[in-house]
Formats: C-alpha cells, structure tokens, sequence
C-alpha cells in the first residue's frame, strides 16, 4: 500500500515536470503564428465579363516580417476553400479571376509568414456573385492597340501611293529568282516548281502560288521552262491561271501550255516519288520549293542538292525549316516567305500593308520587353508599386 502512493506521488512529480517544460515551447510555437488580416470585404469587379471580384483587407499588424498573403475561395455549396493567389505583403487589394458568373463565392485571406506559418483566416461575412457587364473594359487596351495597328496600315498606305518610297529589307532568296531562272536558260534546261503538298485553303500554298507568278514571268521573259507539279487538283488549276497570267504579262501568251502544269496524286509519298523522278530525267537548273512541306522536304532538297541544281525554297512549318536551310542555296524563313508578294511585286498598297504590320511587331516586343524589365525589377526590389504595374499590365493590358 505504501509502495502504491509513493509511486503514485513519483508519478505526479514526473507529469507536473513534463508540463512546465512544455508548457513554455508550446507558447513559443503558438506565437509564431502571425497576426490575421481584417476587414475581408468583396465586391464585384465593375467594366468585367462576370469573372472576376475584388477583394480589400486590412493589413495584418505582422505585415513587416510575412511572406505575404494566402488567398482561398470556396463556391457557396462547395466543402473546403480551394488555393486563388499569395498576395506580396504591403498589398492590401487583389482581383480574383476566372469565376463563374452570376455563382456566389465566399473567400478568406491568412497571413503567412517567413517560415510558412499560417495565421487563423479572415473570411468575408457574406457571399459575393460576379456580375457580366453590358462593356467589358477589360478589352479597351486591345481595342486601343487594334486601332494603332489599323491606323498605322491604313497611314503607310496612303503614304505609298503618294510616292514616298518605303525601304523594305533586302531578301536575298527573292533576288536569287533572277539568277536561277537565268542560269536555266543559259544550261537550256528547265525549271521546277513545287507549291507544297496542301491544297488552296492554306495561306502557305497561297503565298506559294504568288511567287510562282513572279518565277514564270521572269521564264517568260528569258524563254525558259518552267514546269509546276501538283498534288492537289485546286492548286493545279489555280497555278495555271497564275502562270498563264504571268505569260500574258510578259508578253509571250503563245509560250504558254497547260501541259507544263499539271496534277501528280493526293497521296504524299506518291507525289515526291514523281518529283524525284522528274529530278533524275530532266534535271532541271533551278528547284523551287515554296509552300507546305512535311518529311518530303529533306528528300526533295537532297537530291535537287545532288543533280547540282539551283534551289530556292520558302515555308513557314518551323520543323522543315533545317532541312531547307542545309540543302538549299537560298531560304524563305517565315515572315520573309508571307512578305514575298509585296516585295516582288512593289505595289504601294502592298508595301505599304507590309510596313503597317512591322508596328504591329513592335508592338508586340515592346510589350514583351516592359514584361521582363519590370518582373525583373519586382524580384530584385520587391517593389509593391511595380509589382501593381506588371499586375495591371499583364492582367489588363494584355488580359
């Protein structure tokens, strides 16, 4: 009985111990926690499509020493808040986006410090639902930066037709046609044309079809050959009224035969055996390739590369463009293949369209480039006032 109760007083001490030893560590771990936020209120974004609510609190009294803010939303109806947004600390406001319209939301905002503790959450007393507005002023700046790009057009055009010459960078694929078309008729052999392997609704093919009418008029001219195989039938008949337009232009319609154009198959494969075949009979002096191009691509550059001929090529599948570059002696990259028919053909309205989109380019790098510098600048200074500009710019501007 006696060894009972002195174990029994043994025990008591031992616990009593334990309890003003972690008492304190548990008060230490409680007070790490940062001081909430207050005064969570929401409202409807004005000027919006019903997907986006404002939310306004008072900073936490910890501001100085947290991380930021932690953001959560929950669709009334829903079990648990789901992650929005960590707002930088010093920032009171945030936009929530991408919400259903007209559904009501309710939100809480927690301060979160350095080491990731959280404080209790501040909620908003009652529910908010996103309004869709009759004008969405989120799409003002892309209406602004539409009319500078129209303006811009419309202004370079009429200062091409006054006669003001535009300088347009050289493309040393487009000035090559000359030297081709000219090399085959010096050799006396002919020259061969391939508008890709699409049909008529791809603006690659289309573009294609356009320098095709600069290549025959300068065949016309020289008394060259030009031959145009195709793999889609639309193409065929397209390309022959361009080249016959062409031979009209240069004065030499009698040159001109149907039968120099013509249609091959639908099938990939089929269509490149014939044109490889084309290559090894009649080895022409100059290949163009100017359109869609898929695997044919190395193999029609090889072996134009291999018979020795002149080959200019032009497209726009990023995946083809390696291939042209090694094998070919001239390449169209892209905007340089889309350009070609204003550069060819010098027409004001066009060259002037051509200059009106390069502000539409730069455009779109200056706003690139004020992106970088001030993200760059908000991670190296923590600058709340920039930080508001590239959240307005990149959220509104360019939302």
């Amino acid at each position: 009985m006696v060894i009972t109760s002195s174990l029994t007083w043994l025990l008591r001490v031992f616990f009593l111990i334990c309890t003003i030893i972690l008492l304190p560590s548990a008060a230490q771990g409680q007070s790490n926690a940062p001081a909430p936020p207050a005064n969570v209120t929401a409202a409807d974004h004005p000027w919006d499509n019903g997907t986006r609510i404002d939310l306004n609190f008072q900073l936490s009294p910890d501001d100085a020493a947290l991380q930021g803010y932690v953001v959560r939303k929950k669709m009334v109806g829903e079990a648990a808040f789901t992650l929005v947004d960590i707002v930088p600390r010093g920032s009171s406001k945030v936009t929530v986006n991408d919400l259903t319209p007209g559904k009501p939301y309710l939100f809480e905002i927690a301060a979160v410090a350095k080491d990731n503790t959280e404080s209790k959450p501040a909620a908003t007393a009652a529910a908010v639902a996103p309004a869709v507005e009759w004008f969405d002023g989120t799409r003002v700046w892309f209406l602004v930066t539409l009319v500078v790009f129209c303006s811009s057009v419309v202004a370079f055009i009429a200062v091409a037709r006054k006669g003001v010459k535009l300088k347009v960078r050289r493309i040393a694929g487009l000035e090559a046609v000359d030297e081709a078309v000219g090399r085959a008729t010096e050799m006396g052999r002919s020259c061969l044309f391939v508008p890709g392997i699409d049909d008529m609704n791809n603006i690659q093919t289309i573009a294609g079809i356009t320098i095709l009418s600069r290549v025959a008029k300068t065949a016309a001219e020289y008394g060259a050959k030009i031959e145009v195989p195709t793999s889609r039938s639309l193409v065929m008949t397209a390309a022959r009224e361009t080249t016959q337009a062409a031979f009209l232009a240069a004065g030499r319609p009698d040159a001109y035969t149907d039968d120099a154009i013509y249609y091959v198959t639908d099938e990939q494969f089929g269509y490149v055996a014939h044109l490889q075949g084309v290559m090894v009979r009649e080895r022409p002096a100059a290949c163009f390739y100017m359109g869609s191009f898929f695997a044919e691509s190395l193999i029609l550059a090889e072996m134009g590369n291999g018979i020795g001929a002149i080959q200019i090529a032009g497209t726009a599948q990023p995946a083809q463009l390696p291939f042209f570059v090694a094998a070919c002696d001239y390449t169209l990259i892209g905007e340089e293949f889309f350009a070609a028919s204003a550069y060819l053909s010098g027409e004001p309205g066009q060259i002037g369209s051509l200059k009106g989109q390069d502000v539409g380019k730069l455009i779109v790098a200056a706003g690139i480039l004020i992106g970088v510098i001030g993200l760059t600048f908000v991670n190296l200074t923590g600058s709340t006032l920039v930080r508001s500009f590239v959240d307005f710019f990149t959220q509104t501007m360019l939302s």
